[in-house]
């Protein structure tokens, strides 16, 4: 099912010119649950260990539900509501939670028949639940922060046994309909029809429902994929995000429909407190989103508590899913890095990724041969560009038989792998979920011969066209499927492949050329005889999971991987990086990249980017500059473009353009100690590395809607420029007792407020956040393997107290010794009172380095010192020579050599 919109004849009709299937859920849910109420009998409610147990009963139909509330560590609640006595047992989605969440028992406070509340005993939550009708306030320190049904909105379709064996069962002689079956035929309910297509549901709809109220928040984030702004918009006036992981090419901008991933979690903001909404559904689901402001409504039916609040503003979320169960993780903060922790901890923290990928990767659809290959390597060193990964797509393979190589194109794969090490560099190819139907492709033999692929409804292997024509599907959801194909990516199976080739999966929303929405039938069947319907959005998912893990079995659990997918899932972080997919080569789509990736980012996918330059279309100089500026910002950095279009290599556009180029792409290398430091923080703390302004600035109101620039860390602030011919740009730097200092010329401003910045073609506005010490390389290489061991420089920028504080974080680069061996490196910088001192940050880590600290710039040292001297651990002063401007109050220390891994001090007097 998949439209269920307010505006449905409007949006019906740009469906079908766009080739969609009109559906009806959104309607049906409006219509039918103005009739359904729901009764709680809460006094047969039963507080286990585990959860609180109660009935759900329909005023309407007498059918009921079952409720559990559980309580989880660290103020988290989970709802689940399910059919008591299904006919078959409903999906629930599995391999997202990390573990079996740990659940804190939940007391009850005071309950009768009317009304129950429950606490965890530990903190000031409070979980009321009202029986008639069913509600549930979330409260903290007596106030109300969010209500469950308050609005009458739970919905939940019972599975049926089809009419007409029911109408057979019951009476042999009377077979007509009712009334009410025919309403429900004519909603699309047991089947519909797209095209040549014919959806039918065996037992009928099965779809869910439930709102929400976020009380006193009008900003609401989160539920990505979509070509849209980072703050939510209000949905009741036009369409509602839709989820639903699709193959869009050359996608439209500011569009609620979903793309190629979906993440079903949303959080809300206020002054005060941060929360999340985890809705656990695989299947298509739609989210509206509607904001009263605060004179415009008033509470009801919420008690004394609530009563007092009806000044506040008030955010409704309504989440609707085509068929699962219901099951919620209520996220309640009160902070974001509370929320961000959470979340984690119930989906899991980014992968920590191997050094290498976070450097430049070069890509084309396609690159045309071993030679091509050879000659665009050279084209790098040529023109002292640093990189590190080459990219190959589909036509490196065999008539796209993926795990094979072209003999005519690349005949000698491992001598190409081979020039590649021989420069520290990698190389990356794909590998997509539809295997080629062909007798004589070992791939395809050994699926089908396990009975590996999707089925359809007949039971027959489920066939589509993608990219090698006729083509089966891979049945990722089966974990016998995902073993088998993780032993693909050995090097005895995948001959020609070597330890420097990683992989990238592509067209698994899944991509079905033909098929509805260029997708897989919903009633195609997957192991366990579950729909595909049910899981729509987690198939890609399955599929980098499988990837990673055979990428981490090739080395015998030793080496991490690195696995980029285009379709993802809640949860997808743990297995790698995700990209915005087949963007356009204009000025709005670099524009919107950044909220696209913003909205990536607190939503638990660090790793994340857009295509450099635009994956269609030929950017004019100007635009693929900015975008090579604006990307070497952001956490995946990755130049590509399709097959039918000219050739853009950095120098490929004229002597100035190539050395713009070269220069954001150095800008990059050099703050990789930086870079690498924000991904640990993000794999052990889910601290997103790049992060809207209201994430670092949670009590400034006027952060809340900022989009055009964002944070890395907490240190910088990077506003990428995204018009062309500008000449300036307006940069908001929040924080009223901040200070900023300009990256490239050192200029200090004054925060909470906005500011006219000139740029030229070569700047890239980004600013160092006052009280924030931040790593770089003082030199870069042709890779970040040629970097090992070239020495390190800290930018120190002076807060208004005249102190700062920072971290550097170091092992290998590529195993996973920082993990079990605890071979690391985490050290912390502080500068107080005059002194800047490297101390440890984690005694459990050990990995000594031989790098030393050659630079130090001190910003905002408002006096020349006298003098500057050196400590090391064994008490021994050395006097450094220095240079201060007093001009831009900034001192220099070069030609250090202070060694990254010992204690030390400078003093400066």
């Amino acid at each position: 099912m998949k439209l269920w919109i307010k505006t449905f004849s409007k949006i019906a009709a740009r469906l079908l010119s766009t080739g969609v299937y009109i559906l009806y859920i959104g309607r049906r849910q409006k219509q039918l649950s103005r009739r359904a109420t729901y009764q709680a009998s809460l006094d047969s409610a039963t507080i286990g260990k585990d959860s609180t147990k109660f009935q759900i009963i329909s005023e309407t139909t007498k059918v009921s539900l079952l409720a559990e509330v559980y309580g989880i560590e660290g103020n988290i609640f989970r709802l689940k509501i399910n059919e008591e006595t299904p006919l078959k047992p409903r999906y629930e989605v599995l391999d997202v939670l990390t573990s079996k969440p740990s659940t804190v028992r939940l007391i009850s406070c005071s309950g009768d028949a009317d009304s129950l509340v429950l606490t965890d005993g530990k903190g000031d939550l409070k979980c009321n639940i009202t029986a008639n009708p069913f509600k549930i306030d979330l409260v903290s320190q007596e106030e109300v922060v969010m209500s469950i049904n308050s609005l009458g909105q739970l919905y939940f379709e019972h599975l049926q046994i089809p009419l007409k064996q029911r109408a057979a069962k019951e009476n042999k002689e009377d077979t007509s309909v009712d009334a009410s079956q025919e309403d429900q035929e004519d909603l699309g309910l047991w089947e519909e029809k797209f095209g040549k297509f014919v959806d039918v549901k065996v037992n009928g709809p099965a779809s869910v429902g439930l709102d929400f109220s976020l009380h006193g928040f009008e900003h609401l984030y989160g539920i990505p994929q979509h070509a849209e702004s980072h703050q939510l918009k209000n949905t009741s006036d036009g369409d509602a995000y839709r989820l639903y992981n699709l193959d869009v090419y050359g996608y439209k901008i500011h569009d609620k429909m979903g793309i190629y991933g979906s993440v079903p979690y949303l959080l809300a903001h206020k002054l005060s407190r941060t929360v999340g909404i985890f809705w656990l559904n695989a299947s298509e689901t739609l989210v509206e989103i509607n904001t009263e402001p605060a004179v415009k409504y008033t509470l009801t039916q919420m008690g004394p508590v609530a009563a007092k609040q009806k000044v506040r503003c008030r955010t409704d979320v309504h989440w609707m899913s085509e068929s699962g169960i219901i099951d919620v993780f209520l996220l309640t903060g009160p902070t974001p890095s509370d929320v961000f922790k959470q979340y984690s901890y119930l989906t899991g923290t980014q992968a920590m990724p191997p050094l290498f990928s976070l450097g430049y990767h070069q890509c084309r659809w396609n690159y045309e041969d071993e030679q091509d290959i050879k000659e665009v390597d050279a084209g790098f060193d040529e023109h002292d560009i640093p990189y590190d990964v080459m990219w190959l797509d589909i036509e490196h393979t065999e008539g796209k038989r993926y795990f094979t190589w072209d003999k005519k194109r690349f005949p000698n794969p491992k001598r190409m792998q081979e020039l590649l090490r021989s420069k520290n560099r990698k190389l990356v190819v794909i590998s997509d979920p539809h295997i080629k139907i062909d007798p004589n492709y070992s791939v395809y033999v050994k699926a089908k011969e396990q009975g590996f692929f999707v089925r359809n409804h007949e039971g027959g292997d489920f066939e589509g066209v993608c990219w090698p024509g006729l083509s089966s599907y891979l049945d990722f959801t089966n974990p016998k499927v995902r073993e088998w194909y993780s032993g693909l990516f050995t090097f005895s199976a995948y001959q020609g492949s070597t330890d420097i080739l990683y992989i990238w999966n592509d067209m698994n929303e899944p991509s079905v050329f033909r098929g509805p929405e260029l997708t897989m039938q919903k009633n195609a069947i997957h192991h366990g005889n579950w729909e595909h319907r049910e899981l729509h959005n987690i198939y890609g998912f399955y599929q980098q999971m499988a990837t990673a893990e055979g990428l981490i079995q090739r080395s015998k659990g030793k080496e991490r991987p690195f696995v980029l997918t285009r379709s993802f899932f809640a949860g997808s972080q743990k297995y790698g990086a995700v990209w915005t997919g087949d963007n356009t080569a204009e000025w709005s789509y670099l524009k919107i990249s950044i909220p696209m990736l913003l909205t990536l980012s607190i939503t638990g996918i660090s790793f994340c980017g857009a295509d450099v330059g635009g994956f269609i279309g030929n950017p004019e100089a100007e635009l693929l500059v900015r975008w090579y500026q604006a990307g070497a910002y952001q956490p995946f950095f990755r130049g590509h473009a399709t097959m039918n279009t000219k050739r853009r290599e950095p120098w490929l556009f004229g002597e100035e353009y190539t050395r713009l180029i070269r220069e954001a792409i150095r800008q990059r290398y050099t703050l990789l100690p930086y870079w690498y430091s924000l991904f640990y923080r993000a794999h052990v703390a889910a601290q997103p590395v790049m992060r809207p302004l209201w994430i670092e600035f949670p009590e400034e109101l006027d952060a809340f809607g900022v989009e055009d620039e964002y944070m890395l860390g907490s240190a910088l602030l990077v506003h990428p420029v995204t018009e062309p011919k500008a000449s300036t740009v307006d940069v908001f730097l929040p924080g009223s007792n901040e200070v900023w200092y300009d990256c490239k010329t050192f200029a200090r401003w004054e925060g909470a407020r906005t500011v006219k910045i000139p740029v030229a073609l070569d700047t890239i506005p980004s600013f160092q956040r006052g009280g924030s010490i931040v790593p770089i390389k003082t030199t870069v290489g042709k890779s970040t393997g040629y970097m090992t061991d070239s020495p390190y420089g800290l930018r120190v920028a002076l807060s208004t107290k005249d102190s700062a504080m920072g971290e550097f974080y170091l092992d290998d680069g590529h195993s996973f010794r920082y993990l079990h061996q605890k071979q690391f490196l985490h050290r912390k910088f502080s500068f107080l009172s005059d002194v800047l001192i490297n101390s440890c940050a984690d005694e459990r880590g050990h990995y000594p380095s031989k790098c030393v600290v050659e630079q130090i710039f001190v910003l905002g040292l408002k006096k020349q010192p006298s003098s500057v001297t050196t400590r090391s651990s064994d008490g021994k002063d050395e006097p450094v020579a220095f240079t201060y401007c007093a001009q831009m109050s900034t001192l220099r220390l070069e030609k250090l050599s202070l060694n990254i891994s010992a204690d030390w001090e400078v003093h400066v007097r």
